[in-house]
């Protein structure tokens, strides 16, 4: 966690909680849209082994997808949706430790309009272009015209609001998908750091700091938004900070900032649970993550 703000970054760092999806790679990962809209919608990711998964047509059953809209918007005129932003209308993930998908999205042209809901009108744009990152984000959920995806930002500001990840739907007509080989899975209670892929489970870490109970982890799905290196934050060891696109639960922002963004970083004490909420790693894993593209999704548990 900063101590200062740094003058032309995310200052405030909370770290990651965790949640577990196993069997990631075995399901088919989501396709271009152009072939989405000829087939159904590819299977989420599940959050069992798929040998495990039972099928039962009575709960099952997909919801039906949201009718196409062609409407033309002006995103000048609509809220820029970024880490720094509060957007009462923007929706907080209704299902924090359901799946995603193997696919990321990111806004054509200048931006794409979000919608809280794919029936009503936008609460604000996604920029394809941002300093800060958090323009490459997961879909959680894919139609043939739209796709429901984490954001950066907050829908309210703690102690007051609720300040946890945001989600939003974007139109397929909008963005352009990439496929994601890998995710992070933590486990706070095992105390393990996994990156997950087709190869299987790389550990990252076995030996972290996590967030006193008074500033805890949020847990829940997220996502790399932005990678960097901050000099002026000198615990960091010169080592970067790999920013996620959740914000702490109980914090309006840190030590004089406006945002209180999860990150994981380097520092030298690195034990239990100490810190405001940021993973506390040492340099090997700290580097390792911050190998990862911005998007790869972060699935997080206490």
């Amino acid at each position: 966690m900063s101590r200062r703000p740094h003058p032309a970054a995310v200052v405030a760092v909370i770290a990651v909680g965790t949640m577990a999806v196993a069997g990631f790679w075995a399901l088919a990962p989501l396709r271009d849209l152009a072939s989405v809209r000829e087939a159904a919608p590819v299977a989420a990711v599940a959050d069992v082994e798929p040998a495990a998964a039972t099928t039962d047509p009575t709960t099952d059953a997909a919801p039906a997808p949201h009718p196409r809209n062609d409407a033309v918007y002006d995103i000048s005129t609509l809220p820029l949706v970024d880490v720094r932003s509060v957007n009462p209308a923007i929706p907080v993930d209704d299902d924090p430790t359901g799946p995603v998908t193997s696919s990321q999205a990111r806004p054509l042209g200048a931006g794409a309009p979000v919608f809280a809901d794919p029936a009503g009108q936008p609460v604000g744009y996604l920029p394809r272009e941002h300093h800060y990152g958090g323009t490459t984000v997961p879909v959680v959920v894919a139609e043939a015209d739209w796709v429901k995806v984490l954001l950066p930002g907050r829908q309210g500001v703690p102690p007051e609001g609720n300040g946890g990840q945001t989600v939003g739907w974007l139109r397929a007509a909008d963005v352009e998908l990439a496929i994601t080989t890998e995710f992070v899975e933590v486990h706070l209670t095992a105390n393990t750091i996994d990156i997950v892929s087709a190869a299987g489970r790389e550990r990252v870490s076995d030996q972290f700091a996590w967030g006193k109970e008074s500033t805890p982890t949020p847990a829940g799905r997220t996502f790399v938004m932005w990678t960097t290196i901050v000099p002026e934050f000198r615990y960091t060891d010169g080592h970067p900070m790999v920013y996620l696109g959740v914000q702490s639960p109980v914090m309006a922002g840190f030590d004089g900032g406006d945002v209180a963004v999860t990150a994981f970083h380097y520092y030298r004490m690195r034990e239990g649970a100490t810190s405001f909420g940021c993973i506390y790693l040492d340099g090997p894993a700290t580097d390792r993550l911050a190998q990862l593209p911005e998007g790869t999704p972060v699935l997080i548990r206490p």
